[in-house]
């Protein structure tokens, strides 16, 4: 379920009882460990770790700590001890200028050399950055177009920071840190960034989250981080380890992508995933490549696309859940038949239903499907994306004469629906604020 992606328990505090540790993390609900090391003995250590366990791996390389007396002659050594199969990064390496235990120059030498070693042998690096930011980021831009894969662990940078790594597809974990009472900044930070790029970690035996600050860390309690994660962002702890889990799987090649989803919960809600076509090739949606959303596989081929019975068969009863949402990656409408045959029998089985659209269901109909969703549909949720037509054609690669349709549908959908609600991207090039009054 959890995966705790930066955990060193090749620390002497936990010689003594390493396998009631791990037991307690597989009672609590661990699928991995990744372990870290912070030098070349350590390193071998973590190896050894993970060919005595088999649900941990390990990563290696110089933390900035260690870097004093570095020198370019470490990188075979540390490529050698890559080739371990149980090797899935090159970490914890980076700068820590709040300590100093070591010449910025040679943190700074150490930390570019290891990426490089990363990107040759193509494996992702996992960061450590404290009181370095300046420094940090302008070296992680250099790399922007060289295919690095990074993880920055035990966040505790700005949000505009982490908006721009994850930009450049890197991956934020957060430890037992986000659970300390005057953590509120670190939580804000959270809260604006989605767990769609976001990692589980506990920095053992650092970092111990409450309420058991103060003592040794230990990777069963990765699920206070994620309890917290989840309170956050109005989620159920599920929610945040299958999305994570996933993560680690895109990032670090632990695991396996999902089976394809005909239903999905999130929250308390239970999402239908309908169809993978559409009418529109937006720049901003996966839906021609992985497809998979809140950690669940939605690729779904036209002939993949399950009858109205399957779908009823997983919702069973609806009034178990907030509402019944018809979505998917691709339109919903486009199986408009299928849509209203199931939001019948939520209807009339006591349920709540939320049309998630692109708001072209007339024009792919051929006929103004509004008025039929009149008993059927609740609320309907419209992909309005931006108020400027030009731009809205843009991003949904179509002509602009489909921002029109998509206003009509939304006005006429008001007559027949209880609300209607207008969701746009976020994206740097959108205009909220006009996009609100517009809407």
């Amino acid at each position: 379920m959890f995966i705790d992606t930066h955990a060193h328990l090749f620390f002497p505090n936990f010689a003594e009882d390493i396998d009631e540790v791990i037991n307690r993390a597989k009672e609590s609900g661990l699928d991995y460990i990744i372990v870290p090391s912070t030098d070349l003995k350590n390193a071998a250590q973590a190896i050894e770790l993970s060919e005595k366990y088999d649900f941990i791996y390990a990563a290696v390389g110089i933390h900035p700590h260690d870097t004093k007396d570095w020198d370019n002659s470490l990188i075979p050594k540390i490529e050698e001890l890559s080739k371990n199969k149980k090797v899935v990064a090159i970490g914890e390496i980076g700068l820590d200028y709040y300590y100093d235990f070591s010449p910025k120059e040679k943190q700074i030498e150490a930390f570019k050399a290891q990426i490089e070693l990363a990107l040759r042998i193509n494996k992702p690096v996992i960061i450590h950055n404290r009181e370095s930011d300046k420094d940090m980021m302008e070296i992680i831009r250099s790399y922007r177009d060289s295919g690095l894969k990074a993880q920055f662990h035990c966040f505790n940078g700005t949000l505009e920071d982490a908006k721009e790594l994850i930009r450049m597809n890197h991956f934020i974990s957060f430890t037992g840190n986000i659970t300390f009472k005057k953590s509120d900044s670190l939580r804000d930070t959270l809260s604006n960034l989605s767990l769609e790029s976001i990692m589980l970690e506990t920095d053992s035996p650092f970092m111990t989250p409450e309420p058991y600050r103060g003592k040794r860390n230990e990777p069963s309690y990765v699920k206070l981080v994620a309890d917290k994660m989840a309170e956050v962002h109005h989620l159920n702890t599920e929610d945040v380890a299958r999305v994570t889990s996933y993560n680690v799987f895109r990032m670090f090649g632990i695991g396996s992508k999902p089976k394809t989803s005909y239903s999905y919960k999130i929250g308390n809600s239970l999402y239908l995933n309908i169809t993978n076509r559409c009418n529109a090739s937006c720049v901003f949606c996966d839906r021609d490549g992985e497809a998979v959303l809140s950690g669940y596989n939605l690729k779904l081929e036209k002939n993949e696309e399950p009858p109205v019975d399957v779908y009823i068969k997983e919702i069973g009863d609806p009034t178990q859940y907030k509402e019944i949402v018809f979505c998917g990656y691709g339109e919903p409408t486009i199986r408009w038949e299928t849509v209203k045959h199931v939001a019948r029998y939520v209807k009339d089985t006591g349920g709540r239903t939320r049309l998630i659209t692109n708001g072209h269901g007339s024009l792919i109909n051929k006929r103004d499907i509004t008025p039929e969703l009149n008993g059927l549909i609740d609320t309907v949720s419209i992909s309005f994306n931006s108020p400027d037509p030009k731009q809205y054609a843009e991003l949904m690669g179509l002509s602009t004469s489909y921002f029109n349709e998509m206003i009509g549908f939304a006005k006429n959908a008001k007559s027949y629906t209880e609300k209607v609600v207008m969701s746009i991207v976020s994206m740097n090039e959108i205009d909220i604020e006009k996009a609100k009054k517009n809407s």
